[in-house]
């Protein structure tokens, strides 16, 4: 994982540049959820994948694809988690003083 790190850097710092500004964006607009079976059927996806990461069962450059692929997801939702949790505090500190 070091390896992509050291590799993508410039690519991993745009993800989570482009997650800030989507997070920062989200926050504005809300818009309906995903239902709990669709919610579940992502997380089980996302389990999958992760699992078959840390287990090495993908070989070769699919296994190097889909190390790339969950490290830059992870990279954009702490973009997004970040520019989320900043856009609320501005925007509460800003109710507070009006």
């Amino acid at each position: 994982m070091m390896v992509l790190a050291n590799f993508y850097g410039g690519w991993l710092l745009g993800a989570v540049l482009l997650g800030f500004a989507a997070g920062w964006i989200s926050v504005v607009q809300h818009g309906p959820g995903l239902s709990k079976n669709a919610a579940m059927g992502v997380g089980g996806i996302a389990a999958v994948l992760i699992g078959l990461s840390l287990a090495r069962i993908v070989p070769g450059r699919f296994g190097y694809w889909l190390d790339l692929f969950l490290v830059m997801i992870a990279a954009y939702l702490v973009g997004c988690t970040i520019g989320s949790w900043l856009r609320h505090r501005v925007v509460a500190r800003q109710m507070r003083e009006s």
